[in-house]
């Protein structure tokens, strides 16, 4: 199968894929990364630095991409090896990124096998930088990453959280699922550029009292897919998170709600300028009509405790029923049923009275679709007809996704 997250015209075949380690505690991190690569079919190509090789080990290296780890700049001399790998490559991630590497990349210095494979391709180049938070506040390391970025190179992270030792702050190479997403999104066009996308995402919690809630079990790992995956096509991007369980993607503007009124208010605001608006949230069908300002006690309720309900307005409806010319929505239908069928008919009944152009159907459960990385989705248009499928990861999802609304 063919990755969905490449251009078309690059689908047709394995993406050459160079991935650059360099000398960092997070070369560790760099295996992920090639296990993911090879397993959406790719052919990967290790150039790892020296320093590199003191924090994994080769042999592991090679286990993973199937392809011996290129290391000495003078192997391969007949071939002209220490320039044929970067010009053959169609991409080149380098993770970790030191700060030695990246002052080395912005100077164009090229004293070892990888800084010849970068000087001599033409292909995308995405660095995920990772190191202690001094070094990467430094007005020497700003600069480099400036003139780096400058030059087009995509850099992804760092985030923020446990380095080295008991130190703590940003600097931490971001995790391997981003690293690749974001390095995909680097070979198509920003084909989503001058649009404004409104997505909301995780699960709202109507409060009962002070302490307790009604919710369900969404942690948004959909719909922050989908905000991180518009941002990186180009889309100015707004993402309403209720009581997300992921960290938002960078390049994206969060607000944070909990409940479904909140959510609704939010989304009301925010989607008068949207010219997209994917509706991921799971949004509580009901709320208790009362909320009581104190914590409930059960010495004072007895054995039984009465709650009484009453319906939440239909957020997607009501963006629906308001929306401007020209405005494209999408909604979500999270449901239980294990027939295809009978999914498939709830699916046309429901983007009917939602009055939305799309409606993404994923099968829910006790172990999938809610708190999972993989989903595996059907998406209709109003006139009920099948306009796409996809399964996979959230990451690879959300591309599929915004390969239809693009």
């Amino acid at each position: 199968m063919t990755d969905p997250g490449v251009p078309r015209k690059l689908a047709s075949r394995p993406l050459n894929i160079v991935v650059g380690i360099t000398g960092g505690i997070a070369a560790y991190k760099a295996v992920g990364v090639i296990r993911a690569f090879v397993l959406l079919g790719h052919d990967v190509h290790v150039v790892a630095t020296d320093a590199a090789l003191r924090f994994v080990g080769r042999p592991t290296l090679e286990a993973i991409s199937r392809n011996p780890v290129h290391t000495d700049l003078y192997e391969g001399v007949a071939q002209v090896r220490h320039v044929a790998i970067g010009q053959a490559a169609d991409l080149i991630v380098v993770a970790p990124a030191t700060a030695s590497s990246i002052a080395k990349l912005a100077i164009g210095l090229a004293d070892d096998l990888l800084g010849t494979t970068i000087l001599a391709s033409s292909a995308p180049v995405v660095v995920a930088p990772a190191m202690h938070t001094e070094m990467w506040v430094n007005a020497a390391t700003a600069a480099n990453v400036a003139t780096l970025q400058s030059r087009g190179i995509r850099v992804v992270g760092p985030g923020t959280g446990q380095l080295t030792g008991s130190d703590a702050g940003v600097g931490r190479m971001v995790e391997p699922d981003e690293i690749v997403a974001a390095a995909l999104a680097a070979l198509r066009p920003r084909d989503l550029s001058g649009r404004r996308v409104l997505v909301t995402a995780g699960g709202t919690r109507e409060p009962i009292d002070p302490v307790r809630y009604i919710g369900n079990r969404s942690s948004g790992r959909q719909g922050v897919a989908i905000a991180g995956a518009a941002a990186l096509r180009g889309a100015t991007v707004e993402l309403i998170g209720a009581n997300l369980e992921v960290s938002p993607p960078p390049g994206v503007r969060l607000t944070e709600v909990s409940s479904a009124a909140e959510l609704a208010a939010a989304a009301a605001t925010s989607a008068a300028s949207a010219d997209i608006i994917i509706m991921a949230a799971a949004v509580a069908d009901y709320r208790p009509e009362i909320t009581t300002q104190s914590k409930i006690k059960k010495e004072t309720q007895g054995d039984r405790l009465r709650i009484d309900l009453v319906k939440n307005p239909d957020i997607l409806a009501g963006l629906a029923s308001t929306r401007h010319r020209g405005q494209v929505i999408v909604g979500f239908a999270a449901e239980t049923e294990p027939d295809d069928s009978a999914l498939l008919a709830l699916g046309r009944s429901k983007i009917v009275r939602k009055g939305a152009d799309y409606l993404v159907l994923n099968r829910v459960g006790w172990t999938e679709g809610f708190a999972v990385p993989d989903n595996r989705v059907l998406v209709i248009d109003l006139a009920g007809d099948i306009v796409m499928e996809a399964s996979g990861s959230k990451l690879s999802v959300a591309d599929r996704i915004l390969d239809l609304l693009a």
